[in-house]
């Protein structure tokens, strides 16, 4: 079911719930469920998935069983029709009864055929994509950190969480976006525009600095494609929000409409890896996120972004995923914030992900006495979403083309990197100071007091 930009339940994870799933391209590959039986279902142990790959494997085979039948039965007819023009006229009657026959049988198996092949994929949709063998198990809290870089800041007076920041330095307006948007959307006011503004050309110029081609991206895309890239589970699960009677869903992320760049295309193996960067505004529904993790600017239906993404040949994507978590710690020094990388557990990770860093920055104004909040991620998905993309390239050294890998990691989202700014360079009169980096774009080096 497509809600017509309605708020409805969702999750933190991108997944396409069997349930609800059309008849899709499958994002594994068949042929893996016997040849590598066993490593899927250590695999989906270690994300907490229950999947039946016996049933899935009946299934394929069922499905194959009657494509081969109706092969077999498209051949018959074709011959039957051949032979046909070299008989004598009483022969004939009798043979297009016998025609008649094998015309039935096509029929009857084609409806056979469909029902199998959507049963077959409505299975193989439930099951994700490896994960890492280094991927810590577990769940939420199961992370591994991987390195921990800056000290938090002690402070010699009481400090303001950004939403009090946000307030008394007039840069924030939950209550009048709540009267015309509604909840958990809001107005950045005076120098907080500017600083956005900063923080996506800041970001873009990192990200054109290290080799990514910058796009300004559609806030839309067609449904096909949504799906394709596993961003969207439908009905009570959704994060997306669709545009009524249209086939578009408003992006949750640039790596939607970026990623479908690659859609239906063959690469040449000199273009890899090929590295985009885009600018877009994002749009998810939160619903079931409330409490403390959630308030303020944290977790909000629309914000913008400048996302990393990139195309690779298999050998260089474990590589250009080290290359986007640098991109985005040069990015966090840069602004002069505390963060911790960390290795994602399996039970965390998205359907598409084989492997997820997070950067989480400290954020005074979090729990008791400040904590981590995740402001950056980035995954490998392997092959996961290039097979439904049908997003390959032509090895130079052999006859058949292979498919691509796909890598997605957020440079910049700004709500949260504002929530860090602000709370970790507020100063004791009541203004907060902007780091050198984002100073030549904003024009000024202080915000407030007022």
């Amino acid at each position: 079911m497509h809600r017509p930009l309605g708020i409805t339940a969702g999750r933190r994870t991108g997944w396409l719930p069997p349930s609800s799933c059309a008849l899709l391209r499958p994002m594994l590959d068949p042929r893996l469920l016997s040849e590598r039986r066993d490593e899927i279902a250590e695999s989906c142990r270690r994300r907490g998935v229950t999947a039946d790959l016996d049933a899935t494997i009946a299934a394929r085979d069922e499905a194959q069983r009657l494509r081969v039948a109706l092969e077999a039965c498209s051949r018959k007819r074709n011959e039957h029709q051949a032979a046909g023009k070299q008989l004598p006229p009483e022969e004939r009657k009798a043979h297009g009864l016998a025609g008649r026959a094998i015309k039935e049988e096509a029929a009857a198996l084609e409806p056979q055929l469909v029902d199998a092949e959507r049963a077959f994929e409505i299975l193989l949709l439930g099951i994700p994509n490896f994960v890492h063998p280094e991927s810590p198990t577990g769940g939420e809290q199961d992370f591994r950190e991987l390195k921990k870089v800056g000290t938090p800041r002690a402070f010699d007076f009481a400090p303001r969480d950004h939403l009090e920041l946000g307030r008394a330095l007039e840069l924030l307006d939950f209550e009048s976006a709540s009267k015309v948007t509604g909840q958990k959307f809001y107005y950045l006011k005076n120098e907080a525009v500017l600083l956005e503004l900063a923080l996506l050309r800041f970001a873009l110029e990192v990200a054109r600095e290290a080799g990514y081609t910058p796009h300004a991206t559609p806030d839309l895309a067609r449904r096909s494609v949504v799906d394709n890239l596993a961003f969207s589970p439908r009905g009570e699960e959704t994060q997306i929000y669709s545009i009524a009677d249209t086939d578009l869903d408003l992006v949750a992320t640039a790596e939607i409409t970026l990623g479908g760049l690659g859609s239906e295309t063959i690469f040449e193996e000199s273009e890899l890896p090929l590295r985009l960067g885009g600018v877009s505004h994002c749009f998810r529904t939160e619903a079931g996120s409330h409490g403390r993790e959630s308030k303020g600017l944290y977790r909000v239906h629309q914000f913008s972004k400048v996302e990393l993404f990139a195309f690779t040949t298999p050998e260089q994507s474990d590589d250009l995923h080290e290359e986007m978590l640098a991109i985005e710690e040069r990015i966090m020094q840069a602004l002069e914030v505390p963060y911790h990388v960390i290795d994602i557990a399996t039970g965390d990770l998205g359907a598409p992900a084989y492997r997820k860093f997070d950067i989480e920055a400290w954020m005074p104004g979090r729990g008791e006495s400040g904590e981590y909040g995740e402001v950056t991620s980035t995954s490998n998905c392997t092959d996961f979403q290039a097979r439904r993309l049908k997003a390959r390239y032509r090895r130079s050294d052999a006859k058949k083309n292979a498919l691509v890998h796909t890598l997605n990691g957020t440079a910049v989202a700004v709500p949260r990197v504002l929530i860090a700014l602000l709370e970790n360079h507020q100063q004791q009169d009541g203004s907060v100071s902007v780091p050198t980096a984002l100073q030549a774009y904003t024009g000024f080096d202080r915000i407030g007091p007022r």
